[in-house]
């Protein structure tokens, strides 16, 4: 028995999403630079600190990220043919000193011959005096687009 409004491919289709952004977390938390590139499209993009960064961005963006555990919630997704879009909660554990930081990635999926990739991710922090941004863009440790430092 189907859930209603979803067709078999629609379940099948979620389920490979949930997947997908599941190898993301895994491979953010192991540092696996490769197997996090390897979950966007060729032309995707992650949006955060007033930025959006490309692939060739990537390297030193996870480099200069904290390590630590990506937790992420289930995945609210909206099927569109070939495209999705979605939403997931995040809460990230600093592994150095447990600090958490925490806020959701809205996304936009695509369906390609490898099967479904992000095609953008960008972040919005949950802050404690109730604000919601998408990081600090006056942080001088994380790296500008196109590889400045």
């Amino acid at each position: 028995m189907e859930p209603a409004g979803l067709s078999e491919q629609d379940l099948r289709d979620v389920v490979e999403i949930e997947q997908l952004l599941a190898r993301y977390a895994s491979a953010m938390t192991r540092t696996s630079i490769d197997e996090v590139m390897a979950v966007f499209t060729a032309d995707g993009t992650y949006s955060a600190f007033g930025e959006t960064y490309t692939l060739s961005d990537f390297p030193a963006l996870v480099e200069a990220a904290p390590d630590g555990l990506f937790l992420c919630g289930t995945p609210a997704i909206d099927l569109d043919g070939d495209e999705a879009t979605g939403t997931q909660p995040l809460c990230f554990v600093a592994q150095e000193d447990h600090h958490l930081r925490i806020g959701w990635y809205t996304d936009q999926y695509r369906r390609t011959e490898a099967g479904w990739r992000l095609a953008s991710r960008s972040m919005t922090f949950l802050r404690r005096s109730g604000a919601r941004d998408s990081g600090r863009p006056h942080d001088p440790t994380r790296p500008t687009p196109g590889g400045d430092a």
